[in-house]
């Protein structure tokens, strides 16, 4: 089993390129199945994950095939994926494929939307609480379906075809947004979310649909109105920028000093992040390239933040900013509100030396003048990157270990963080 391997103490200074968003290629690739036409998506980051979801696809009938860079692209130029849902063969999302990626779930809507049925095997995916798909299923409820559960499956059935409803989230739910969308856009009518997500993969989903044909309103807001239409056609579309990818590359700039361009980065989808970021003292420049983040090695300032859905502070950034302030000059509180058994790097940032007290859903970080390097352990995938982030400021060598967590959500990141001048190797075996 790979690990990688840090040994702390360099700025980070250069050029990091930003790949596609994991959080709207996987919705973007699943709706590939609301279209016998082909949908074209380009900048589609190479993840675990990524993968994971074509062998999902190709066991509904789906034709997927991935293509590198072109002629002229950088070194890590993300792929261009022609997804062929021509005909789709079998409704049946079975458990040894779903229970691997909790996402994969989605399936379901467009599978009900187009085919009138689905049975789809109940998730899995990252350890970090319950995530139950009650709101999801409850979304497809209120489109006309039936949905019953049954040995570890939901079954869903609309034989007459889905039908416009009203949704009214009574939380915001990421998932529950993306599969009222998709159900939505094929159903006889109108459709109306309340409280949808606002999130910038959310919007990246309509915008597809709606180059696919869709007549979708309000995506990006907590009101979204759907109007459905008989079928979709082709699209080409281009996977927005990885805002988590960019706010973790961010924070590892403040964690160790130095001065480092995100290339392709786009500031409107993280603001709450590069807020928190100039709270603590980083410099953060907006430029036609990117984002600049740069700190001259000057004292981290303590912040309080509490996780909130989109345009808040989110909680997949959660354990990277938990990382920053170990090192900050005073005691920091971080709030988690979206997901409860979400500080479980807790632990193992203490094995490096960090001093975390936890009450309830708060975590009080107190900074402390060094961290040392040890063996760690990932837990899930945004723990595991905190892991890498203090280990870059810490005294000696620290080894990460179950790093197919990293794999399922950075796109090569020993390369984009040792081209930057980071000393950090993939150990194989």
């Amino acid at each position: 089993m790979d690990r990688i391997r840090i040994t702390g103490g360099r700025p980070l200074e250069g050029t990091i390129p930003i790949s596609g968003a994991k959080n709207a290629t996987l919705p973007l690739m699943i709706a590939s199945l609301l279209t016998e036409d082909t949908l074209i998506l380009e900048n589609v980051p190479h993840l675990a994950d990524v993968v994971q979801l074509q062998r999902i696809l190709n066991n509904h009938g789906v034709d997927v095939m991935l293509s590198g860079k072109r002629a002229g692209d950088g070194e890590h130029a993300g792929q261009t994926v022609k997804i062929s849902a021509a005909s789709i063969v079998d409704t049946t999302a079975p458990y040894e494929l779903v229970s691997k990626m909790r996402a994969s779930f989605w399936i379901i809507a467009p599978l009900l939307a187009r085919m009138g049925e689905a049975k789809v095997s109940l998730p899995g995916g990252c350890a970090i609480g319950t995530r139950p798909v009650d709101l999801l299923i409850m979304a497809m409820e209120q489109l006309g379906a039936t949905v019953d559960i049954d040995s570890g499956y939901a079954v869903a059935r609309a034989p007459n075809g889905l039908r416009g409803g009203e949704i009214n989230f009574p939380k915001v739910t990421v998932g529950g947004t993306h599969v009222a969308i998709m159900a939505a856009a094929l159903a006889q009518g109108t459709t109306v979310i309340d409280n949808a997500a606002q999130e910038p993969e959310v919007k990246d989903l309509a915008d597809c649909l709606i180059k696919m044909g869709a007549k979708i309103a309000g995506a990006g807001t907590s009101h979204i109105e759907i109007e459905g239409v008989s079928r979709l056609g082709p699209a080409r579309h281009n996977v927005v920028p990885d805002r988590i990818e960019t706010g973790t590359y961010a924070m590892a700039v403040a964690m160790t000093g130095g001065d480092v361009m995100l290339q392709g980065a786009r500031p409107e989808l993280l603001q709450s992040t590069l807020d928190v970021l100039e709270q603590v003292g980083a410099k953060v420049t907006v430029t036609n390239e990117g984002v600049r983040v740069a700190r001259n090695g000057s004292g981290l300032q303590p912040v309080e933040v509490t996780t909130e859905p989109f345009p808040g502070f989110p909680t997949d950034m959660q354990a990277q900013l938990m990382a920053l302030m170990t090192k900050a000059k005073g005691t920091s509180r971080i709030t988690e509100t979206i997901f409860e058994n979400r500080f479980m790097h807790v632990q193992e940032l203490a094995r490096l030396g960090a001093k975390i007290s936890l009450d309830g859903q708060s975590a009080m970080i107190e900074g402390v003048d060094r961290l040392r390097g040890a063996p760690v352990m990932a837990t899930d995938l945004r723990a595991s990157v905190s892991l890498v982030i203090a280990a870059l400021a810490a005294e000696g060598e620290t080894v990460v270990n179950r790093v197919y967590h990293l794999d399922r959500g950075f796109e090569r990141l020993e390369e984009k963080l040792s081209a930057c001048g980071g000393l950090v190797e993939r150990v194989s075996g």
